[in-house]
């Protein structure tokens, strides 16, 4: 190549010597750039692969971070997804937990309502009031609704031929103005309602709540007025005997009281009106067989011991009434009177007990109505005095315990008590309302007295018959004791709002025609079913 270059200098003019080496230089120049363009691809390729490199290798790394970001974001999910279910579960815990607080509650609160059941009853009079007022109003609206039919059949006429409105927009005019004039007459009547009670609201609860209870008032009748006596075996019934039937004249005269000796094996009946004559027969009864010696004057002698202790025992049990019941400053003979009741019963049930429940039961009363306390307890306490000697006195117990209230210096208010508590003479206080009905809740309940079986059927019957003798009663059931009856409509036949009525028709007949005592719940019962069969 140097010997080509040499040769073609040599054999060129003296100009291109010149230019020549200015050519080779700028080839020289080309090739020397365009060796530093391969070498700065080739180093630009190298840094751009290692680049690459590191790209992929931080893409790799952030993959990896994202899958671990990932996994940690599914991990953190499930823990606070696993603590909202514990939360959710706590709080479920919690709520059952309330709930069964609650339920508890309400199991309370329904035997608490239960207790209050029998004191609600007493209201059932002001419902019968507000029942007739609404009958009353009913008959009213009744009336109107004639009179309006009459008015809006002339109104409708006159719409018609003046303004020649349809008949259904006439109508809809005369509903709006009959609404609006309604919605005035209620509100005035609402305000009027509201102020007469704020004006009498405290005086006319107390008489609304003493005639509910003088209501529930029922009469007690006969007592008891043979003793069994038991013998330890026959042969006594010849001792008390004697000799040509000397011992029983002696017992007999000694008492007051007649012996039946019958073929009843180990018995003896003690026949008399007096109760305390007939405990004082029964004790030396018991005595003699216990001492043995059974003789006139043996009898006599131990009659009279059994009379002095009787008088003693007789004054304990009044004082001891006296005392259970807080009612002092009594009389001594007022006392005695009351310890004479412990041998008095009236339908199996003691008068002394029943009548200091009686002034437990009006003391209670008294004080849930804000009313005069000693007056009630102390009338309930003596409102059957007259018991002690009604065998003795001509007159009904009533008459004959006011008499004696007033003869040991009762006051007014305790006599009147005494003599109105069966309805013979009318109240003078609220205190004697609340003397009747204590009485009658303390003879109507439950297990209080003994009736006979066959008369208990027959009122059960009754009652059962008087509520099928309805239109629309399906079926009936005297519950209870017959103090409810359960009543089942045919809910074709009757409505919802009729059976308000029905109840209270229901309760007035059975009050106007059977005999009971306290009161009688009338449960009308109305059901529809719906059954269908998938098939």
């Amino acid at each position: 190549m140097l010997n080509a270059l040499q040769f073609f200098f040599a054999s060129t003019p003296s100009w291109a010597n010149i230019v020549i080496p200015i050519i080779v230089g700028i080839l020289c120049l080309a090739g020397g750039g365009a060796v530093g363009v391969l070498l700065y691809r080739r180093h630009r390729n190298k840094i751009v692969g290692t680049t690459q490199q590191q790209a992929d290798a931080i893409l790799d790394l952030a993959k990896d971070e994202a899958k671990s970001l990932k996994r940690e974001a599914i991990q953190e999910a499930r823990e606070e997804t696993q603590k909202l279910k514990n939360e959710q579960e706590r709080q479920f815990r919690e709520r059952n937990s309330e709930l069964a607080k609650q339920e508890n509650r309400m199991n309370q609160k329904e035997e608490a309502l239960d207790k209050k059941e029998e004191l609600l009853l007493h209201k059932l009079d002001r419902i019968d009031v507000q029942q007739k007022e609404l009958i009353n109003q009913q008959n009213e609206l009744s009336k109107r609704k004639q009179d309006l039919d009459k008015s809006e059949q002339k109104i409708q006429q006159e719409l018609e031929r003046v303004a020649g409105l349809s008949k259904e927009e006439a109508k809809q005019t005369l509903v709006e103005e009959m609404v609006a004039d309604a919605r005035k007459e209620a509100a005035s009547l609402v305000r009027k309602i509201e102020s007469e009670a704020k004006a009498n609201g405290e005086q006319k609860a107390r008489e609304i709540i003493s005639t509910a209870i003088q209501r529930c008032a029922s009469d007690q009748v006969s007592e008891t007025t043979v003793t069994t006596v038991p013998l330890p075996n026959d042969e006594m019934k010849g001792r008390l005997i004697g000799r040509e039937g000397r011992n029983i004249r002696a017992l007999e005269n000694a008492t007051g009281v007649e012996l039946i000796i019958d073929d009843t094996p180990e018995v003896v009946i003690l026949s008399g009106f007096d109760p305390v004559r007939r405990q004082i027969a029964r004790i030396t009864i018991e005595k003699l067989i216990t001492d043995g010696r059974i003789h006139p004057a043996r009898i006599e002698e131990m009659v009279e011991k059994v009379k002095r202790d009787m008088d003693i025992t007789i004054k304990d049990e009044g004082e001891a009434a006296s005392f259970d019941t807080g009612v002092f400053g009594l009389h001594p003979e007022i006392i005695k009177l009351l310890g004479r009741l412990k041998y008095r019963t009236s339908y199996g049930q003691n008068v002394l007990r029943h009548s200091v429940e009686v002034s437990y039961i009006a003391g209670i009363m008294a004080s849930e109505l804000g009313l005069d306390v000693a007056l009630a307890k102390r009338g309930a306490l003596l409102h059957d005095i007259g018991k002690a000697v009604d065998q003795e006195i001509e007159g009904t117990h009533m008459q004959i315990g006011a008499d004696l209230a007033k003869k040991y210096k009762e006051s007014k208010e305790v006599v009147n008590c005494i003599a109105s508590h069966h309805g013979d003479v009318e109240p003078m206080t609220v205190e004697a309302v609340i003397v009747a009905a204590a009485d009658a809740v303390s003879g109507a309940r439950p297990g209080a007295r003994r009736e006979s079986l066959e008369n208990y059927v027959k009122r059960l019957e009754k009652l059962e018959e008087i509520a099928n003798s309805f239109k629309g009663v399906q079926k009936s059931y005297a519950v209870q004791a017959g103090r409810e009856i359960r009543i089942i409509v045919k809910p074709e036949e009757v409505n919802d709002e009729t059976t308000v009525l029905l109840a209270n028709d229901i309760a007035r007949k059975i009050e106007s025609e059977l005999e009971y005592p306290g009161q009688i719940k009338v449960n009308v019962i109305r059901e529809t079913r719906s059954v269908d069969f998938a098939k």
